[in-house]
């Protein structure tokens, strides 16, 4: 059967390709120590389904509108203004089913052929094959641990063309949890202020995970004259443990905003109603929850840090917000395991985890940072602690020169 060109360019998601082994290795009755899945494994807060419930039971299980049911955009609304300061009309607001569709649409709506977009390395797996499925072309730049895994001004200067259509900016970020301080994005929307043609799409979905002194802020939020050109992408998927709920939200022009329904029209008419009712419950309704998940978070990232700065050949760099560990595994490549076989990339670090101690892990080229691999603490202390005692075991056992046969 013929396959499209738009399919045959881009590659099967990473994640859930580890996601996928792990479910086989179990299957085979083997214990892994998942430390893959990007998913809180807190349930859903019990106000958010009691919401659902009511919604089904009152019969509101009909389409909605495109850009979602006027309580969730209300929800919305009100989420940005606390929280940013920010005003959006209906006519910004776009809903989807996951901020992950909401971000495809913008670019679709966006791109033609050749349009070029800034993606910074270390990225979400997902954003360069976005922009290669809707004809775009990926500018990856790399942004390097010593500068905390940050874009800097002078690295998305040297980036930008006239082709040049977006910036993708994700903060606090997959796979890094590099959280960006408003000094840094104050920085970042000089360099955009001299290029009125490029919009920023801003990937906040991990925003109420924050460590850091004071709450992060969004860009639009720190530049106003920028606000004309974010678009704000987020959900409820991290923040409030809804992954399979799918909801996700957009705020921005009111052209893009239009053009991103236009398409959902034709694609999946609106997300789930009784999803929505959840989602606008979670936004309004108490915030214990993401608070006390965020202290969880806490501790767990401090626990994982402490513990892989102990293993001789790893290291990482502290992140600020989200639940994931970028670790640096450089100084393990080129040895060798205790069969004779070389580890070449981080992939085969990866692989070695997995086979000689069953820990799983994502291999940091997946994300464009060679020389990595991906921890999520998204799963107990006692998971994670284990984990590592068996990443350090399978750390020691390697050797700067493969033993004789």
């Amino acid at each position: 059967m013929h396959t499209a060109e738009r399919v045959r360019r881009i590659k099967p998601s990473p994640s859930t390709a580890a996601a996928q082994r792990v479910r086989e290795l179990k299957s085979q009755g083997l214990t892994i120590h998942d430390l893959t899945v990007g998913e809180p494994d807190f349930d859903t807060p019990d106000h958010v389904k009691a919401a659902a419930v009511r919604a089904i039971e009152a019969g509101e299980t009909k389409y909605t509108p495109v850009n979602g049911t006027p309580a969730l955009r209300a929800a919305i609304t009100a989420k940005l203004r606390a929280r940013h300061g920010l005003e959006y009309t209906d006519a910004q607001i776009t809903v989807g089913g996951g901020a992950k569709q909401v971000i495809f649409l913008a670019l679709m709506a966006t791109l033609d052929e050749g349009d070029e977009v800034v993606v910074p390395a270390p990225y979400w797996v997902s954003y360069p094959d976005m922009v290669r499925a809707n004809d775009g072309t990926p500018v990856i730049v790399d942004c390097p641990e010593s500068d905390g895994f940050k874009l800097t001004p002078s690295r998305l200067r040297a980036a930008l063309t006239d082709r040049t259509r977006w910036l993708v900016l994700n903060t606090p970020g997959n796979p890094t949890g590099a959280a960006y301080t408003p000094g840094e994005l104050r920085a970042l929307a000089e360099v955009l202020l001299d290029h009125p043609h490029i919009r920023v799409l801003t990937d906040e979905i991990y925003d109420e995970i924050w460590y850091d002194d004071g709450a992060g802020l969004s860009l639009a939020a720190v530049e106003p004259r920028l606000a004309d050109r974010v678009f704000l992408t987020n959900g409820v998927s991290k923040t409030y443990a809804m992954t399979g709920w799918r909801i996700g939200y957009g705020v921005g022009p009111a052209d893009l905003v239009t053009a991103v329904n236009t398409l959902q029209s034709q694609i999946s008419s609106c997300p789930s109603s009784v999803s929505q009712a959840a989602a606008a419950a979670a936004l309004t309704g108490p915030q214990d929850f993401v608070r006390d998940t965020v202290e969880v978070y806490r501790a767990r990232r401090d626990t994982t840090v402490k513990l892989i700065d102990e293993i001789p050949q790893l290291s990482c760099t502290t992140p600020g917000g989200g639940f994931y560990l970028l670790v640096n595994c450089r100084a393990a490549i080129g040895q060798f395991t205790p069969a004779g076989d070389r580890i070449g990339t981080d992939e085969d670090f990866a692989r070695h985890l997995l086979d000689r101690e069953q820990v799983a892990v994502i291999h940091g080229s997946a994300y464009g940072a060679p020389g990595y691999f991906r921890i999520s603490f998204a799963t107990s202390t006692e998971v994670l602690t284990e984990a590592c005692a068996r990443i350090a075991a399978a750390c020691a056992e390697l050797t700067s020169s493969e033993r004789p046969s």
